[in-house]
């Protein structure tokens, strides 16, 4: 039996886990990776204590510091969890192990939002890709589009026009990102910054040639020529484990207070999957620190 169970390996988490740790809380922590989304995030700026980071460089530098102590990491996927009678949480894993817990700290992030257009699914892999970070280097000397209008859309489009011909940025309405960015992206030469166009169909026989776009206003749609196109849409919660009574929004993301309580005693969130707006990695950690608190009092509460 662990004091608790920490659910998934991002900056929510591996916080978490350094925090109930140095509680003296038997600690387990179970993600198929660590580093979350920070691994497809090529340079981080607004972390305090450095001036500029790699995701995957942070992300290796967090798991370190949590090695340290004696924390269990299990790579793996949970596939549900239930609490039971006693109050305590029984976890199943993809992997046939069940595990079982005093408390339970959510933090499992969320994944890439795709488009749901024709050719995307035939194409991923074969120049329809969801990480600059991870694919830009293929792309040298080549003509690109990014798909979204926030913060990572930007980067991944900066990223690329620092080495390819030319870059497309779609923007179905409104570009969202920091002023700091937009401002670093309009001084760039080699992006065309297109708002108000969506994709509707992406083109070619083994490998992407081509983007058909509409305009949003008009109608009308037209084509661009491209050897590669990146999804930067935006994420879905990772939360098809949760059970029914864990209340969610809309969105599907889970409803905590400031502290990371949800409506299940016992139970608490942290990072993208829950429904605090600002989705940052510096605001993740400070959640998972703020949850990992919450259980460390609930037990004291109830021992």
């Amino acid at each position: 039996m662990y004091d608790t169970i920490v659910i998934g390996g991002g900056p929510a988490g591996l916080t978490a886990a350094l925090y109930t740790v140095r509680k003296e809380m038997k600690t387990i922590l179970v993600s198929p990776d660590i580093g979350g989304q920070m691994l497809l995030t090529n340079e981080i700026e607004n972390y305090p204590g450095f001036e500029s980071v790699a995701g995957y460089e942070l992300a290796d530098k967090m798991e370190a510091q949590v090695r340290k102590y004696p924390v269990t990491i299990e790579y793996a996927s949970v596939e549900k969890f239930r609490k039971g009678k006693d109050g305590t949480f029984t976890v199943s894993l993809d992997d046939g192990q069940e595990l079982h817990g005093r408390t339970l700290i959510v933090t499992a992030g969320k994944r890439n939002r795709t488009l749901d257009i024709d050719g995307e699914a035939r194409l991923t892999g074969r120049g329809v890709s969801y990480c600059a970070t991870c694919d830009a280097p293929f792309y040298r000397n080549k003509v690109t589009a990014v798909v979204g209008g926030g913060d990572s859309a930007v980067q991944a489009a900066m990223e690329l026009a620092a080495i390819g011909t030319k870059v497309y940025l779609l923007v179905r309405s409104r570009i969202r990102a920091s002023e700091i960015l937009v401002n670093r992206l309009n001084k760039l030469p080699n992006v065309e910054v297109m708002i108000g166009y969506s994709p509707v169909r992406i083109t070619g026989d083994k490998k992407v040639d081509g983007v058909d776009i509409r305009n949003n206003s008009s109608g009308e749609e037209s084509h661009i020529e491209v050897d590669g196109l990146f999804v930067e849409a935006g994420g879905i919660p990772n939360n098809a484990y949760l059970p029914e009574e864990v209340a969610v929004n809309g969105k599907g993301e889970i409803l905590t207070d400031k502290d990371g309580l949800t409506n299940v005693p016992g139970l608490f969130a942290a990072g993208d999957v829950t429904d605090r707006e600002a989705k940052q990695v510096v605001i993740a950690a400070g959640e998972g620190a703020a949850a990992a608190l919450s259980a460390h009092a609930f037990l004291l509460r109830n021992e």
